[in-house]
């Protein structure tokens, strides 16, 4: 079904995400990026909503954050019926493939494998959306339910910032698996050209991560501020 080289690519790539995936989550314990000084910066959030009489302008963050969640969890559906209609029609995928790239042969059954590899991806990534999105939906409770932070000892608003800021931390981790995952079907696509591509490309899209995470210009500037 695949070929040795098919499946040393696909064992890489599983290998590259999810260990990239560690290392990003790990490393942020340690050094400053994006996930970290971002963490900072909505605590000092929580804690200027606490001390506000109207939280519309909060409520009002928290929904754009989640219209923008929906945009990408509806994308992938959309994706998603669009890689499904594409696999009944795998022969004409394949006939199409052989024009493009003579050199590369390839069977129907891979091409279908392929296919369904993309398609693993974006159910992932929807999922991640979804989570996202309801966990934003809890934040926006939390907004709502907050009480008046100049009634309450230092100890409890440092409590109740702490935690719904957490919230939004992890509604924020959730949007990143997905845009992550986004992120590596890209380099999937590269598989249906050839498989040492494949490689070369995951390695490529680990290397973009890696530096918008931890070495960009947006992170330097939120350690500024």
């Amino acid at each position: 079904m695949l070929s040795l080289l098919d499946i040393i690519a696909l064992v890489w790539f599983s290998l590259a995400w999810g260990g990239y995936t560690l290392y990003a989550k790990r490393r942020a314990k340690v050094v400053s990026c994006l996930s970290f000084e971002l963490r900072r910066k909505r605590n000092h959030w929580m804690q200027q909503m606490l001390r506000r009489d109207n939280k519309m302008a909060d409520v009002g963050l928290i929904s754009t954050l989640e219209r923008n969640v929906t945009f990408f969890a509806s994308s992938c559906l959309l994706i998603m019926a669009g890689l499904l209609t594409v696999l009944t029609s795998s022969e004409r995928l394949k006939t199409m493939l052989s024009g493009l790239i003579p050199w590369s042969a390839q069977t129907e059954t891979q091409i279908q494998i392929k296919i369904l590899l993309l398609a693993l991806i974006y159910v992932f990534a929807f999922f991640q959306f979804t989570w996202s999105l309801r966990q934003y939906g809890f934040c926006g409770v939390l907004i709502g339910a907050a009480p008046d932070g100049r009634e309450m000892a230092t100890e409890e608003q440092d409590l109740y910032t702490s935690r719904t800021a957490k919230v939004i931390d992890q509604a924020n981790h959730s949007f990143n698996y997905g845009l992550r995952a986004i992120y590596f079907s890209l380099a999937a696509l590269t598989w249906f050209i050839d498989s040492s591509l494949f490689m070369g490309a995951t390695v490529v899209v680990v290397l973009i991560l890696k530096h918008r995470e931890f070495h960009s210009k947006v992170l330097k500037a939120l350690q500024q501020c």
